[in-house]
């Protein structure tokens, strides 16, 4: 039972996902780090707000709406697919691709012009003797 967990665990994909996990998590921290200091305090002022959250704000019927949270979160997510995608993603296809190239079968060689000439002669000796 332990063997077969262990092939389980030691397949490509699982251990695929697991890295991408980790990564990811770390990532994501490293993407809300930016988001956080740099980019939403950024957009915030444009609109003229001290963050997002304070950006589209207004009632309705006593229900307080927020747009600028729902444009943070959107904005996280974005930023988080796209290192992701430049980080692990284009990795992944572009060794992927190599390992691709590498099965492709070999051309078969030309024989040279010498070889082609000696399995003429051979083939036309063979027929007289038939």
């Amino acid at each position: 039972m332990l063997s077969g967990f262990k092939q389980f665990i030691m397949r490509g994909n699982v251990v695929d996902l697991a890295v991408g996990i980790v990564i990811g998590g770390a990532f994501a921290g490293v993407v809300s780090a930016l988001t956080d200091g740099l980019l939403t305090p950024l957009i915030a002022a444009v609109f003229g707000e001290a963050s997002l959250a304070g950006v589209g704000n207004f009632t309705l019927n006593g229900a307080q709406f927020s747009i600028g949270l729902f444009l943070d979160a959107v904005l996280r997510f974005l930023l988080v697919a796209a290192a992701l995608y430049a980080v692990v993603v284009l990795p992944m296809n572009r060794l992927a691709e190599r390992r691709a190239r590498g099965q492709e079968p070999e051309p078969e060689p030309v024989p040279s012009p010498d070889v082609v000439l000696l399995t003429e002669i051979r083939d036309l000796l063979a027929e007289r003797r038939a």
